[in-house]
């Protein structure tokens, strides 16, 4: 879910910005250091929106810059358990799909896309049923629920993301549409 957070964080400005601390400057400064970081209670960083209050420099031994604590707004995306999503297979593997889910990938693993078997065809990077015509591929887009959730702070890109697609309403939005057209099929 993307949220509006009210944040506060320390960014170091160099020395050859130091004529010139503006609020916009501490924005970019802050969208470097915090746009794509991981945190378990706050999700995502995905932009600093605009900077509130710049408070007074520091100074650090050994250190160029100078430190300035910054209260700001950012837009976070956190996905929150049992919450259902809507997102685009990025990448299809012989265990499943990874589906884009905002700023982060979601595994749904082949066990939780269908009922009916299906097999990995590596060539076309899909998964396919050998029992009907379904077949789910990069740039489909599906609905689905989110089972499990692990943050890794300190490399973002391990944090993993569990969904599943098998429950009623889930699943490729090209099978959601069918069963809508044709509910006695089900």
């Amino acid at each position: 879910m993307y949220k509006r957070a009210r944040l506060k964080d320390t960014v170091e400005v160099p020395p050859e910005h130091l004529a010139n601390v503006s609020p916009d400057l501490v924005k970019r400064l802050l969208q470097d250091k915090l746009e794509g970081r991981m945190d378990e209670n706050l999700g995502s960083v995905v932009t600093v929106t605009e900077v509130h209050e710049i408070g007074d420099g520091a100074v650090l031994p050994n250190r160029p810059g100078v430190y300035y604590e910054a209260e700001f707004d950012a837009v976070t995306f956190d996905p929150e358990m049992q919450e259902v999503i809507d997102g685009e297979v990025v990448e299809v593997v012989n265990f499943g799909a990874f589906v884009g889910i905002g700023p982060v990938d979601g595994l749904l693993h082949v066990s939780q896309i269908s009922d009916e078997y299906l097999a990995y065809d590596e060539q076309n990077q899909q998964l396919a049923s050998r029992e009907s015509s379904e077949v789910l591929g990069v740039d489909d887009a599906v609905r689905a629920r989110i089972v499990t959730k692990s943050i890794d702070e300190r490399n973002p890109r391990e944090s993993k993301i569990g969904l599943t697609a098998k429950q009623p309403g889930l699943g490729k939005h090209e099978w959601l549409r069918k069963a809508d057209e044709n509910p006695e099929a089900e």
